[in-house]
């Protein structure tokens, strides 16, 4: 099998790279390599591979900036899927894996958004996600698959994770949006998953993927002072105050309840995913091993 991983110098790409089983020939792309946005490239690198399978972990995810850069992001994140899936089309047998969010959500139903729910983003780079899935599935049909999930995070890159050591670090206290609903969920995590769906070429259209559990930012932050003390990544207890979204207001509007049904995908791959939190103690014990070397 030879795999093409787009975005590979982001978190999740990272994590493809790096979990990728030793039988597959694998090339990873950042967008230094490869912007997907770009169709005489994207003809060029996958006439020069060939692969069988595109893993398409690229995209815009600036969530707030995406509202004052709605081209931009259209581009990379509807654009991109489209000529991804344009150019697997034109390669006998190969499947386009496009990882989308919890975004495409409005975030107004009680229960966890199975893959069925209808979907209808509240924010412009909700709308560009959910027009990716479109563009890939329009061009592919059943050679393409979604895999929504949420609230990433690694211990590399940008995310709340790290945003939220460095703050406490630096403060000794933090205040967090407490009203917004959904489940932390590690890279490798979302790599395992991909890696499970692109061995099974017979998995279904679109499906949904995060570790166990759900949480508030609040609730996730609260486990990051905890955890992050006990693994020695904060010198002493932080203060963690919560707040409501009114309290803290962004220029994208976000689901309050973005919480995913993995039902599906658990029968589907044969995979069991990690309580949010055991793999948040993971990942700090990862970054402390980093600080000690």
């Amino acid at each position: 099998m030879k795999v093409l991983i787009t975005g590979a110098s982001g978190q999740v790409g990272k994590a493809l790279v790096s979990r990728a089983p030793p039988e597959v020939d694998v090339l990873g792309l950042g967008r230094a390599e490869l912007d997907i946005s770009n169709a005489a490239s994207v003809r060029a690198w996958m006439t020069a591979f060939q692969p069988s399978v595109i893993i398409n972990a690229a995209a815009y995810t600036a969530v707030d900036k995406a509202e004052s850069e709605p081209e931009l992001a259209h581009a990379i994140n509807a654009e991109g899927p489209r000529l991804l899936a344009q150019a697997a089309l034109a390669m006998p047998g190969c499947r386009l894996l496009h990882i989308s969010t919890d975004y495409v959500f409005d975030g107004r139903a009680s229960d966890p958004y199975k893959v069925s729910d209808p979907t209808n983003p509240l924010s412009s780079y909700g709308r560009t996600k959910l027009a990716g899935e479109a563009a890939a599935l329009e061009a592919l049909g059943e050679r393409a698959v979604i895999l929504r999930t949420a609230w990433v995070y690694a211990p590399e890159g940008k995310n709340f994770l790290l945003t939220m050591l460095r703050l406490m670090r630096e403060r000794g206290a933090v205040r967090v949006v407490a009203d917004q609903h959904g489940t932390p969920t590690t890279a490798d995590s979302i790599a395992a998953a991909l890696w499970a769906i692109a061995h099974q070429p017979d998995t279904r259209r679109i499906l949904h993927w995060t570790d166990a559990g759900k949480a508030t930012w609040y609730d996730f932050a609260v486990a990051i002072a905890e955890e992050g003390h006990a693994a020695g990544l904060l010198p002493k207890p932080v203060q963690v105050t919560p707040i409501t979204t009114a309290d803290y207001p962004t220029p994208a509007h976000r689901p309050g309840n973005s919480v995913l049904d993995c039902s599906e995908s658990i029968a589907q791959l044969g995979l069991t995913p990690a309580p949010w939190r055991e793999n948040l103690r993971a990942t700090l014990a990862t970054l402390q091993q980093r600080s000690e070397t």
